[in-house]
């Protein structure tokens, strides 16, 4: 399996790193590091997360990471994550 970012979810991880950095910058660094390494699970367990069907015949998922949810596709022997945001944004 190979992970792959989408542009939506690098732009979320931006968006929410410049959110937290003016409280803190070394937090916001932190939080942004966490999100990018939980994925990294995928990669022996794919179907780890809750599926959405919603999104049928696409297989979209999703998992928690802290507060924040990540959603990701599973396309082969790709992992496409395609956002990320804050459980409390309204989405």
């Amino acid at each position: 399996m190979e992970l792959k970012w989408t542009g939506k979810a690098l732009s979320d991880l931006a968006r929410l790193h410049d959110f937290l950095a003016p409280v803190s910058g070394p937090a916001a660094a932190r939080v942004v590091q966490a999100l990018v390494e939980a994925p990294g699970v995928l990669l022996t367990h794919p179907r780890l997360g809750e599926q959405l069907f919603q999104f049928s015949p696409r297989e979209v998922r999703r998992i928690l990471a802290r507060n924040y949810e990540i959603r990701y596709e599973v396309s082969g022997p790709l992992i496409f994550v395609l956002r990320v945001w804050h459980t409390r944004e309204a989405r």
